[in-house]
């Protein structure tokens, strides 16, 4: 492993080194605006998969790229009008934009839907490098997973196993970083733009809902894995509940349908109107628990959740779907807090009488757990 402190040698031979390494599919710790990170050529995919190695990916979610403006992002993502005002207002910076990807990176870099999200960093080492290097570099925060966020090179690489460190082929130092946030993570590929991570750059009311169009049962199945991607980790550490409020046949089975596509559940759910719950066991990427569809279009009040032993159910590694929610909705809301679990509130209407299958689907985000 070399290391290259930047406080005693030239930026210039820093980036020549950098090209050299990244160009022979070696992997480099670098400092960023917010935080040390472990990055590779984003074309390799022999050093994607080293940087896999190094540290695996979150389930489900795209890898991000450098670039050094909008023209080279252009290239490996689909640029839509969204997209191009947060570049215009918020790049360079600690803003990722996610758009679909052009399939252009190495395997792996996209996420599972095809989506790459795009950095241009306010950090001149980097995008020296990147426009020396001609392609972008994929990266991720170089800590352990689970560790602390690296400020320092020592905080990435003292808690990094023996194996990780081998995979390491050149360090730069730039000492002691500010202790900034990540990046802001937007979602530009549905009909408006989703946070996925809020970071030092604020975007939207969070206590507001998200508006977002549907214009078949595909795209509402597709709506509904990207919120529950957004939630994943809500779902390992809390458990999480979606009620959907509409009325008949504005989609509430197709969005539970992406739910179920998402958790790879291989069952076809059939609905738990007279039961009024069906449940469904899943594993995704190792991580194993129940999908729970409920049908509540026959409860009074809220006494009868007892009954149910709707509490029971809320618990880690768990989703739980609620169609017609609507007459026991505030008590809902209290069992649910009660345990800690998040409620996403879903409101579909529709938007077109000529085409029945385009919907609005308004989206109410949890508060924090």
């Amino acid at each position: 492993m070399k290391r290259i402190d930047l406080k005693k040698n030239s930026i210039d031979e820093a980036v020549q080194t950098s090209v050299e390494v990244l160009k022979a599919g070696g992997l480099v710790i670098f400092p960023t605006e917010t935080v040390y990170g472990a990055g590779v050529l984003a074309t390799s995919p022999e050093a994607v998969q080293k940087l896999l190695a190094y540290k695996a990916r979150r389930e489900g979610k795209p890898m991000s790229v450098a670039v050094t403006d909008l023209a080279m992002a252009e290239k490996y993502v689909e640029v839509n009008e969204n997209a191009r005002q947060l570049y215009a207002r918020y790049l360079p910076g600690p803003v990722t934009v996610v758009s679909r990807g052009l399939g252009v990176v190495a395997p792996g870099v996209e996420s599972e839907f095809g989506s790459l999200g795009i950095r241009i960093p306010a950090y001149p080492l980097v995008t020296e490098i990147v426009g020396a290097l001609g392609l972008p570099i994929t990266s991720t925060s170089a800590n352990a997973s689970g560790e602390k966020r690296p400020y320092t090179v020592d905080d990435a690489l003292e808690r990094l196993s023996a194996k990780q460190l081998a995979l390491v082929d050149l360090v730069l130092d730039a000492g002691q970083l500010p202790p900034n946030p990540p990046s802001t993570v937007i979602d530009t590929t549905l009909s408006a733009p989703v946070v996925f991570r809020q970071g030092d750059i604020k975007l939207g009311d969070a206590s507001a809902s998200t508006e977002l169009l549907s214009h078949s049962p595909e795209e509402t199945r597709d709506i509904a894995k990207r919120v529950l991607l957004k939630h994943w980790n809500t779902v390992k550490e809390h458990g999480l509940v979606f009620a959907l409020n509409g009325s008949l046949g504005m989609g509430k089975t197709e969005f539970t349908k992406g739910i179920a596509e998402f958790l790879q559940i291989t069952e076809t759910l059939t609905s738990p109107t007279y039961t009024y719950l069906e449940t469904y066991e899943f594993s995704r990427h190792g991580v194993a628990g129940q999908l729970h569809h409920w049908d509540w279009w026959r409860l009074e009040n809220g006494a009868e959740l007892s009954r149910l032993q709707f509490a029971e159910t809320l618990k880690p590694f768990t989703v739980s779907v609620i169609e017609w929610p609507s007459q026991v909705e505030d008590q809902l809301v209290e069992v649910a807090t009660q345990k800690f679990v998040p409620v996403v509130t879903v409101t579909f209407a529709d938007t077109d009488p000529v085409n029945p299958e385009h919907r609005q689907l308004s989206i109410l985000e949890p508060n924090q757990v």
